[in-house]
């Protein structure tokens, strides 16, 4: 199988970890594999070198190059999936021509490159699965306002809009996090049948906290002994997650107005809230708390720690926090190594997501539930009564169900994963 996967370790990226948590399974089931990913000295992004520990010695990795982004930007293309559009075109040309593959897999965010599917397909006969972890095409803010809207939205959708429908229509098979993608893809094109579609979400590499427990990292962001409650979220902001943001905040607000004093002691981080280069990212959940009044107990950091400094904040954490998107099709991919750092946990999801679902099954953490027209109010009324609970038992280990846990493991999603490939290069 050859695998493309732009972004790969070390580069701390969030579409990585499908492949980086399967490979090793990859092999044990029968497939040899061979990653073509980007030099991270192209990928602007930061890189954690402890990454490359997770990965099994017998990888076949190539590296190539892309265009610098200082320069295709004054074009409008900062994307690494254009950047290295050229570079994967002529090194998959080379590899399909002098090696023996029975499947292709796209599995990125880095939508772009995933054309080139269908152009081997054409040339070469092999068979390709694309690995959807985000919408491609997103119509999700086309009734939004501007201000809601992702730079260069309109330029971006078009090119999508093209781009996607010309890799769907040739398709053999599609893997996605949540069921939402597939059924928006099959009503868009009629080539795609739910028997070419598998919802296999992230799973769980309990190998991370191994190693984890083996290497010294210090905890920059706060000081475990200071006294405080130190409420963590690790993860991306964005204006579809305003309604979980203010319900927290509501509720914090309320926890204050209580006179209950403990929540005084709360200290919020919201880290890595940002897709942009560090440095670059637009706070997006500190304006939030400022509305709320509760500005003095939130800190917003828009750049990505390196993963496993990202583990050790977890593993620190008093209490976890997760908020939810409005849009019920998101699956929040960082769930697992939440519940696989074994801290007290709250989310704050859409009702009808997979989360939910999770978390009640594995008794990992407590999670409100709203509706996208619930009002910040009445949702933080529920935010306020399960966070009021939730302090009164700290410090505390969440009984959580591991054997329930099991099938949201890195081995489990690894062998669905190969029982469809399995099929499909059947088919």
């Amino acid at each position: 199988m050859l695998i493309i996967s732009p972004n790969f370790p070390p580069v701390n990226a969030a579409d990585m970890h499908r492949v980086r948590q399967s490979l090793k399974y990859f092999h044990e089931m029968g497939w040899q594999t061979t990653v073509v990913a980007v030099e991270p000295a192209f990928v602007e992004m930061s890189v954690d070198p402890v990454l490359l520990k997770t990965l099994p010695d017998n990888a076949e990795i190539i590296r190539i190059k892309a265009w610098e982004a200082s320069k295709t930007r004054k074009f409008g293309l900062g994307n690494i999936g254009y950047r290295s559009l050229k570079s994967y075109y002529l090194t998959g040309n080379k590899l399909l021509r002098t090696n023996k593959y029975d499947l292709i897999y796209f599995s990125t965010t880095a939508f772009p490159v995933m054309i080139l599917g269908r152009i081997w397909k054409k040339k070469f006969g092999i068979p390709y699965i694309i690995d959807m972890q985000d919408p491609w095409r997103n119509d999700f803010y086309l009734d939004k306002p501007k201000n809601e809207q992702p730079p260069k939205f309109w330029m971006a959708y078009r090119m999508d809009k093209y781009m996607e429908a010309f890799a769907m229509k040739k398709v053999d098979g599609i893997i996605s996090v949540s069921a939402g993608y597939p059924k928006t893809l099959m009503e868009r094109y009629e080539n795609i049948s739910p028997e070419m579609c598998r919802v296999i979400p992230f799973g769980g590499a309990s190998i991370d906290f191994e190693i984890l427990d083996k290497i010294e990292l210090k905890n920059h962001l706060f000081n475990h002994s200071d006294g405080n409650i130190h409420l963590v979220y690790i993860g991306r902001g964005g204006h579809d997650m305003n309604l979980a943001v203010s319900s927290i905040f509501w509720g914090l607000k309320k926890g204050l107005e209580s006179g209950n004093d403990i929540f005084s002691k709360i200290r919020m981080f919201f880290v890595g809230t940002s897709y942009a280069a560090d440095g670059k990212g637009i706070k997006t959940i500190e304006p939030i708390a400022e509305k709320y009044g509760v500005g003095h107990l939130v800190s917003e950091i828009t750049d990505r720690l390196p993963y496993f400094e990202a583990m050790k904040v977890l593993k620190d954490a008093d209490l976890l926090i997760i908020p939810g998107s409005t849009d019920t099709n998101y699956t929040a991919s960082k769930l697992y190594p939440y519940i696989l750092a074994n801290k007290p946990l709250l989310a704050v999801f859409n009702e009808n997501s997979s989360v939910v679902e999770i978390l009640q099954k594995t008794n990992a953490g407590e999670c409100v539930t709203f509706m996208n027209d619930d009002s910040p109010e009445v949702c933080g009324q529920h935010v306020y009564s399960m966070l009021a609970a939730l302090l009164s038992k700290l410090p505390f280990t969440p009984d959580t169900n591991w054997a329930e846990f099991e099938p949201y493991s890195a081995r489990e999603a690894s062998k669905k994963q190969v029982e469809f490939f399995n099929k499909i290069i059947e088919r």
